[in-house]
C-alpha cells in the first residue's frame, strides 16, 4: 500500500507541520526538540511500516507511531501547563493528535486481524 494515500498518514503529516510552525518561536529548546521529534515520528513510522515486507512488521511500526502520538499529546499538555501555548492552541493540537491515535488504533486492529502467523527464522 502507498502510505501517502492513507488518511492517517496525511493527517499526521499535516499535524507535524502545524506543530513545527506553532513552536518555532518557543525558547524552551529541550521541550521544543522533544515535541518536534515525537510529532515527526508519527508519520515517519507509518511510512516506514508501509515500506516493510510483512503485515506483522507494518503493524509493529503502527504501534510505534501510536506510542509517539501519546508522547506528543503529553508534551502538548505540558506546553499548555507551562503557558507556551494558549488553551485554544493546545486543545486544537491535542484534539488532532488524539484523532490520529484513534485512527492508528483502528488501522492496527484491522491489520492485526489480518496477520498470518509467519515462521521465525531464528
Amino acid at each position: 500500500m502507498n502510505y501517502e494515500n492513507l488518511e492517517v498518514w496525511k493527517l499526521s503529516f499535516r499535524l507535524a507541520v502545524e506543530v513545527h510552525e506553532t513552536f518555532k518561536a518557543c525558547k524552551d529548546f529541550g521541550l521544543k526538540d522533544q515535541i518536534y521529534r515525537c510529532s515527526v515520528s508519527v508519520p515517519s513510522n507509518i511510512a516506514e511500516g508501509e515500506e516493510r515486507e510483512t503485515t506483522k512488521e507494518s503493524v509493529r511500526f503502527l504501534y510505534i507511531a501510536k506510542g509517539s502520538c501519546g508522547e506528543l499529546v503529553t508534551q502538548l499538555m505540558l506546553a499548555k501547563e507551562f503557558n507556551y501555548l494558549s488553551p485554544q492552541e493546545a486543545d486544537n493540537l491535542i484534539s488532532k493528535a488524539k484523532q490520529v491515535s484513534r485512527m492508528l488504533a483502528g488501522l492496527i486492529k484491522y491489520r492485526a486481524g489480518n496477520v498470518q502467523e509467519e515462521p521465525n527464522d531464528y
